[in-house]
């Protein structure tokens, strides 16, 4: 196994790590220090003489652990809730009820043959609800490792996954999920023994499940049975593992990171440590809206610091499309968001308020005006613009929150602070990766003025180094990403050759992004290191980085950027905004359908002129810039070559890019060589009208 930065495997070495309080002013400008001795890493000035966090507090190593501090500090109060429909309020269960669930189903999977150690691993495939969180406690209060299959990966991810984990027991939330694991039962693609239904198992389940030989059970039974024959809880060490994550990846089959228990205590006491005087600290009065992916790290270590607090888990319907009403129906003070809602949202608030002259005014004016503030290091929600304008938009979602973390994905600073301005909250961005558990680093409240990933956390430290072929050497404070810490993982599971990749010789977590140093030691993503390409004349392309700014433009969705070594210049793959486009270019004179669009010149033109705006306003280089655009939906309009550099040719596809259609990994970043054969021959005329 790699060196990988973490403490001894030992519990006995696991220091109390104590962390420094700096002044937000002072912390400002000097957002990381060096680490001495370590050839260049940097650290959070707020480490206690230099020693990363491993946890905060003696009886609080496990998650068992946090979930029973939890249990201390509610006081009796609600822990998980749900909506039982679009018209009711929120269902309550207190932690005492969720803890006796925990243990009820926790026995009654050991008298259905589980085991209560480490090499026990429990499929989960659900969507989020309390059910996912009771098995996970009782896997973490019974040593067991959870395993989550996501919705989304396809047949062959799922059964890489249970064959890779030999995943004997899978809990599903319904009857269409047994339906897919038995089917692949029958058809000799894996092996299964036991289906735990959450719902109720219907009649063509049980024929298969007979036809198959593998038991399926409704969770409630497995419960009443534990209920009837309670088990000691049997927790784990600090070391143990408590999952294995699949990373969704953009290429290939998932890698499952093996993440233990002191790995989730380190992150999200590294991370929350930071704001336990300022905007980050939680209690018990908290509600957290749980609509991300249970299978993702990210919204379980945020669960687990609510956990800690004794604060409470709403979770949403399990339709984004009623998302809104979910969270103006709980009122959440803690509401992560990713780049895609965020820019979902920016883009909705403007569509409306441009279809009124008066409306559109009101809204600048306010935005201005708290922006004026917002650079004084001000944020607010009581000026006369609250009450005027953003007041709606924070009554909308429940008008209490007051903690928004953003990650996963890059997002404009613009965007960030216009949502600073209109939900009067210190909107903070963090930077992460599976590997890392989940967060890396993150912004400071107050440090509105970049577009920075902020601080590292306090359980780990960053490193840059040099990537020559790209040109970017830690002489000029830049270059790859790389950490150690308690937060980094141990490994891929059952993998040794991508674990082996993973770290370098000195046990370096490579990330494979491209950051910098700013002045004030905080760190910026700049570029990603495999997705940066160069063209034929020489130039380096970063498309992730030209896509981020080019999404900004109302008029569209979603942009893929793609070049060649061979090409001069690179085309762009653009999905207009259905929501917004039509009105979008009605109020500039041009009144069509969205399919119609793609075919209306003045639209194009419309279209054309404001990505080259875009793109002109946020700095990009001419051969970065769009100067022609080519309208595809199901052929090509054959266009005059313009000889300009930049992507002369743009494909303006009705299709979104999605997890479904295999365009996007489940947590919404772009899949470039999906999308590149996706539109293989668009690409390919693109190129011929430029030859």
């Amino acid at each position: 196994m790699p060196k990988n930065g973490s403490a001894p495997q030992t519990e006995e070495g696991d220091p109390l790590c104590r962390f420094k309080s700096i002044p937000l002013s002072e912390f400002h400008l000097k957002q990381t220090v060096p680490v001495e001795g370590s050839d260049g890493a940097r650290a959070s000035p707020c480490l206690y003489k230099g020693q990363i966090i491993h946890y905060l507090e003696p009886e609080v190593r496990t998650l068992h652990d946090v979930f029973l501090r939890g249990l201390k500090a509610s006081k009796g109060g609600p822990c998980v809730g749900w909506r039982p429909g679009p018209d009711q309020g929120f269902k309550w269960i207190t932690y005492q009820q969720v803890l006796d669930r925990v243990q009820h189903f926790g026995s009654g999977l050991l008298l259905e043959g589980a085991t209560s150690d480490p090499s026990q691993f429990i499929g989960i495939f659900s969507q989020n609800r309390v059910e996912w969180k009771v098995v996970e406690q009782a896997c973490n209060s019974y040593s067991m490792v959870i395993v989550p299959l996501y919705d989304t990966l396809g047949p062959e991810s799922v059964q890489h996954i249970i064959n890779q984990c030999q995943l004997n027991i899978v809990v599903v939330d319904n009857c269409t999920k047994a339906t897919t694991l038995l089917t692949g039962v029958k058809e000799d693609k894996y092996k299964v023994k036991l289906i735990v239904v959450i719902d109720d198992v219907t009649d063509d389940v049980k024929q298969l499940s007979e036809e198959t030989g593998v038991k399926v059970v409704k969770m409630a039974e497995v419960e009443e049975r534990g209920k009837n024959d309670l088990k000691d809880f049997v927790p784990p060490k600090a070391t143990d593992l408590h999952t294995v994550c699949y990373t969704s990846g953009t290429t290939g089959l998932p890698k499952g990171a093996m993440l233990s228990h002191r790995n989730v205590i380190a992150n999200f006491n590294g991370a929350f440590a930071i704001g336990r005087t300022s905007f980050l600290k939680m209690g018990k009065d908290d509600v957290h809206i749980s609509y991300l992916p249970l299978a993702h790290m990210m919204e379980r270590v945020v669960a687990a610091q609510v956990y800690s607090v004794g604060a409470s888990i709403g979770f949403f319907q399990g339709d984004v499309k009623l998302l809104l009403g979910d969270v103006a129906t709980l009122r959440p003070t803690i509401f992560p968001m990713v780049p895609r809602l965020i820019n979902k949202f920016y883009d909705k608030i403007w569509a409306g308020a441009s279809q009124s002259f008066i409306k559109k005014f009101l809204l600048e004016k306010a935005v201005n005006a708290k922006l004026a503030k917002l650079k004084q290091g001000i944020v607010t929600r009581n000026t006369i613009w609250d009450k005027l304008v953003f007041g709606k938009i924070q009554n909308m979602m429940g008008g209490r929150i007051r903690l928004c973390i953003t990650g996963a994905a890059p997002v404009s600073i613009d965007v960030i602070n216009f949502m600073r301005v209109a939900l009067g909250i210190p909107f903070s961005e963090g930077y992460g990766q599976t590997e890392a558990t989940a967060a890396i680093s993150i912004t400071l409240p107050g440090d509105y003025h970049s577009s920075s990933v902020g601080t590292p956390v306090l359980c780990n430290v960053i490193k840059l180094v040099d990537v020559p072929e790209k040109n970017y050497f830690v002489k000029d404070n830049k270059g790859e990403v790389c950490v150690k810490g308690t937060n980094v993982f141990q490994g891929y599971y059952r993998d040794e050759e991508k674990t082996k990749q993973a770290f370098d010789e000195d046990g370096w977590l490579h990330t494979g992004d491209v950051g910098m140093w700013l002045p004030s030691g905080a760190l910026k993503i700049i570029d990603r290191k495999k997705h940066i390409f160069k063209l034929a004349q020489g130039e380096y392309i970063a498309p992730e980085k030209i896509e981020q700014v080019l999404v900004q433009s109302p008029a569209v969705a979603q942009v893929f950027v793609h070049g060649h070594s061979l090409k001069a210049s690179i085309v762009v793959i653009a999905v207009p905004d259905p929501e917004t486009v039509e009105a979008w270019c009605a109020s500039r004179g041009v009144k069509a359908s969205y399919d119609d669009l793609c075919q209306n010149e003045k639209a194009k033109k419309l279209i054309l002129e404001d990505l080259t705006a875009v793109g002109r306003k946020r700095g990009l280089k001419s051969f970065e810039l769009v100067s022609k655009v080519t309208c595809f939906i199901s052929f090509v309009i054959a266009t005059r070559h313009w000889r300009t550099r930049g992507p002369k040719r743009i494909h303006l596809s009705t299709e979104m890019f999605s997890v479904e259609n295999n365009l996007l990994t489940p947590t919404f970043k772009s899949r470039r060589p999906q999308l590149e054969a996706r539109y293989k021959e668009e690409i390919e005329k693109l190129y011929e009208g430029l030859e």
